[in-house]
């Protein structure tokens, strides 16, 4: 279990997945995940990835196993680009192939365009580039704000009011909305309200044009956190992309549809290496 300790930061938690060659120094993907979620939200693609590539998934400052030591107030932009930073150095490789999905989708091109020697390529999963009136207006559950909501409610309550109809389809199976639900409602509430409080506020939009990297973007036909606007935003602004359209209404592909996901990923991370996915 690899933790990162430093010193007046809190300590940061990743999990290591490696199936590859122990002969061969075969590349890292970062999987981050998004708001109130942990490493654990990517099991499912584990499999389809740790053959060919290191597979890192690391714990959110406060989130998961990672320390919640540390002062809210001072969550933004720059605490999370020097946690990914430290996280990459422990594993001990210059730059990685990135995929974040939602939050960690809009960290991911933030630091992508700050750090493009770090950034081999960049995938995207359900990731908006701000986080709309809309989405910030349907997540208030009868309260006057997100903030007041994740308050009131606890965490694991307005995760459960997230996921009807706008997360998971009405079919889903039940096993996973209850594991879902039980895994984000492990967060401390008042971190996620500092969390929004930043999320809120924040836009990926100034560093689109700043991206280097190939970017892959995997997005729901008709989901409802990333409009059209938000796509088009991302056509218009980053220099070297394609989007690819996974059947759903809803945000949560990423379990939704795990293997069609992480094959996207995994197929366009190996054609930037050159790496040969397919095995007899």
């Amino acid at each position: 279990m690899p933790y990162v300790e430093r010193a007046h930061e809190p300590t940061l938690y990743y999990d290591l997945d490696d199936y590859t060659d122990p002969w061969k120094n075969a590349p890292a993907i970062v999987l981050q995940h998004g708001f109130s979620r942990n490493s654990r939200f990517w099991y499912s693609w584990v499999p389809y990835l740790s053959r060919f590539y290191r597979v890192v998934r690391p714990d959110l400052r406060g989130l998961g196993n990672s320390s919640a030591r540390f002062d809210f107030a001072t969550l933004g932009i720059e605490a999370y680009l020097a946690d990914l930073n430290a996280v990459i150095d422990h594993v001990g490789v210059e730059s990685v192939h990135y995929c974040g999905e939602s939050l960690g989708g809009i960290l991911g091109m933030v630091f992508a365009a700050r750090y493009p020697g770090r950034v081999r390529t960049l995938s995207l999963v359900s990731a908006p580039v701000y986080i709309s009136d809309h989405d910030k207006e349907s997540t208030t559950y009868g309260y006057s704000s997100r903030s007041e909501a994740l308050r009131k409610m606890g965490s694991r309550a307005w995760a459960e009011a997230s996921n009807a109809g706008r997360r998971f389809p009405p079919d889903a199976d039940p096993g996973l909305l209850r594991w879902y639900v039980d895994e984000m409602g492990r967060a401390d509430a008042e971190l996620l309200v500092a969390m929004f409080r930043w999320i809120s506020e924040a836009s990926a939009v100034p560093y689109l044009p700043r991206i280097n990297a190939p970017v892959l973007g995997l997005y729901a036909s008709s989901g409802p956190i990333t409009d059209d606007e938000q796509l088009r935003l991302l056509r218009k602004n980053v220099p070297n992309i394609r989007i690819v359209s996974i059947a759903s209404r809803y945000h949560a592909i990423q379990n939704i549809a795990p293997a069609a996901c992480a094959l996207e990923v995994l197929h366009f991370a190996a054609q930037h290496d050159g790496i040969a996915c397919h095995e007899r």
